[in-house]
């Protein structure tokens, strides 16, 4: 269970951070060019990616809790003691994960490119993005936990509905 709740915890982390950081789109590198490399590990830095992902962390797993917990106080409590020591661990691969990020970047990104990224990152919108960022993401995350529940709703009504029409009794 808990190897499950990581690479879930993982899996949202990566996508919610690389679309934090991610710029846009630029023509592909062919090879990892040292200078792109370079360039891309400076844009992680100017960006945040691996301070993101701290922050995320413990908000990720409050928004896991409810799946692993399923109503069951004993767990909750489990859950609540080993949570501090779960992200404790995940930060501490942060700088893999900024490592990673970085090679993607290099892979997509031309080194001038993500020198262009980096002084975005480092001027003054740059930097109230990055400043407005965990809390857009937070939001963002909510709203999509609520828009997804609500679509299975809709979609499970309607295909219930459709069932009925074609004689179903559901």
């Amino acid at each position: 269970m808990r190897r499950r709740l990581l690479s879930i915890a993982a899996s949202i982390l990566v996508l919610v951070v690389s679309s934090l950081c991610a710029g846009p789109a630029g023509a592909q590198s062919p090879s990892l060019a040292p200078d792109a490399v370079a360039a891309a590990r400076e844009l992680v830095t100017a960006s945040r990616a691996a301070d993101t992902l701290k922050t995320l962390l413990p908000v990720i797993m409050q928004q896991l809790k409810p799946a692993i917990v399923q109503g069951r106080p004993e767990v909750e409590r489990d859950l609540d003691a080993i949570m501090p020591q779960v992200i404790e661990a995940m930060r501490a691969r942060s700088d893999a994960f900024a490592d990673a990020i970085a090679v993607i970047y290099a892979h997509n990104f031309t080194a001038d490119e993500l020198r262009q990224l980096t002084a975005f990152y480092r001027g003054p919108i740059g930097q109230k993005f990055l400043e407005k960022m965990p809390l857009v993401a937070q939001e963002s995350m909510a709203m999509g936990q609520k828009f997804g529940q609500e679509l299975a709703g809709d979609l499970r009504d309607r295909m219930i509905e459709e069932l009925r029409k074609r004689g179903h009794n559901l």
